[in-house]
């Protein structure tokens, strides 16, 4: 099922793992700008407008987990759904030096008309489906570029992010991972693992679900036969970490 601000994929998957993306799409509506943020297509191609390749590995994984997913439709730039609705960051105006003429003037009205049209939908369909059992398991989806401009490169093939809190998941899955010869494994990086109000804060640090975020370096996941591969890869390595995980 697909509306204008989430898309649901397999909502009838019996699984207790619930595979999200909120990063998918690089789509701006019409109804913001008229479609444009001004911003040239090179620059929405990059990861400030999205994460590219994520949507990808989340429908293989969903799909290897018989799990359902959910998937944000619409660019980070219009409205980050992995932000609280009051962080700053919630729309950008400058990201990764790239200046979005589309957000300069958007006032908190206009916010406000983001988060009715796109924010507090993915969060309701999100929230829903989370609540489908009783002991639902969240796995995030993200990537990232391998190198921020002005900044060192980042060696990380793939990181797991998590508050220091709750690492039920992601310390035995770091330690899996680490075990694949060929993986650099990030722990908690290329980021910090919290951020309050963000979608595994709300859906799954709240409510006490157990919860792992994945981050795979974006050219690694480039292209459909390498998503595909990705998530033929952690799908198994995310059921063996859960079933010894005893949760």
């Amino acid at each position: 099922m697909t509306q204008d601000a989430v898309e649901i994929i397999g909502e009838a998957r019996p699984a207790r793992w619930l595979v999200t993306c909120d990063h998918a799409s690089n789509r701006v509506p019409d109804a913001v700008c008229g479609g444009d943020l001004g911003i040239p297509p090179d620059d929405m191609a990059r990861h400030i407008a999205w994460d590219v390749g994520a949507a990808g590995v989340t429908r293989h994984l969903a799909a290897l987990l018989d799990a359902p997913a959910v998937l944000s439709t619409v660019s980070r730039l219009v409205i980050d759904p992995n932000r609280g609705e009051h962080d700053p960051t919630l729309v950008m105006k400058l990201y990764d030096g790239t200046i979005v003429p589309g957000n300069r003037h958007a006032d908190g009205t206009e916010v406000e008309r983001r988060l009715t049209l796109y924010h507090r939908p993915y969060h309701a369909a999100l929230a829903r489906l989370a609540a489908r059992r009783t002991d639902t398991v969240i796995c995030a989806v993200h990537s990232f570029t391998p190198c921020l401009r002005g900044r060192p490169p980042r060696p990380w093939h793939v990181g797991v992010l998590y508050f220091h809190l709750d690492d039920r998941l992601a310390k035995p899955l770091i330690a899996r991972l680490r075990a694949e010869p060929d993986l650099c494994v990030g722990d908690n990086e290329p980021y910090s693992g919290h951020l309050p109000g963000d979608a595994i804060d709300i859906h799954a640090l709240r409510p006490g679900r157990p919860n792992v975020l994945i981050e795979v370096r974006n050219d690694l996941i480039a292209d459909p036969a390498r998503q595909s591969a990705w998530a033929a890869r952690l799908a198994p390595i995310l059921t063996q970490v859960l079933s010894e995980s005893g949760l």
